[in-house]
């Protein structure tokens, strides 16, 4: 690993801000989902928060149990928090029901859940690896292979209708809009990726 880039991974999770950043956010998805499973609210009906909940919620166990078998020190707060954020967005913008509010919301949040997204894996990636080389079309890559994963499983569920899941009647429409959104977001998401969490260039 070379110098700059350990400074850098150093200095930005050893960062009180990043340990608490990493706290809230996964605070706030906890919180979220006792509320969702547990509280009967109107906004979340045909939501299928109970198929949501692990799904949502594994990133914010796994990252911790992964750190520790290997090691990872400094812990990544910043990685953590930021791969946590897209699900606490989404699961937000159901519980305060702004997706049925506002028309836009999914598509907003498409493009803003692949910046995070894209950015985490950044923030990973740059843990060990100082080479900025490809590192744009590299994470625009991921977030490509992200999205279309996430279109085949929202497919499978709404197909099945799955814990109410039917409802969210996908269409060709919202599938490409959604691919070509998550895609963009991804794109930005990894640029800025680059920009605040890669190596400086020598």
């Amino acid at each position: 690993m070379g110098n700059t880039i350990n400074t850098k991974v150093v200095g930005c999770d050893r960062s009180r801000a990043a340990q608490w950043a990493n706290y809230a956010v996964k605070t706030g998805l906890v919180v979220s989902f006792v509320i969702a499973l547990f509280v009967p609210l109107a906004a979340l009906e045909g939501k299928a928060m109970g198929l949501r909940a692990p799904l949502f919620l594994a990133p914010a166990v796994l990252v911790p149990v992964i750190a520790r078998l290997r090691r990872w020190e400094p812990y990544p707060h910043t990685a953590d928090a930021l791969l946590s954020a897209p699900f606490l967005v989404d699961t937000l913008g159901n519980l305060l029901g702004i997706y049925d509010r506002f028309e836009a919301t999914d598509d907003v949040l498409h493009a803003l859940n692949w910046v995070l997204l894209v950015a985490a894996f950044h923030a990973f990636r740059f843990r060990a690896v100082d080479d900025r080389r490809d590192a744009l079309l590299l994470g625009y890559g991921f977030g490509a292979i992200a999205i279309v994963w996430w279109e085949a499983l929202e497919w499978a569920v709404s197909t099945d209708g799955f814990g109410g899941a039917g409802a969210l009647h996908l269409t060709y429409g919202d599938t490409i809009g959604d691919l070509v959104l998550s895609s963009t977001g991804g794109l930005l998401g990894s640029w800025l990726g680059l920009i605040w969490l890669g190596p400086r260039r020598s």
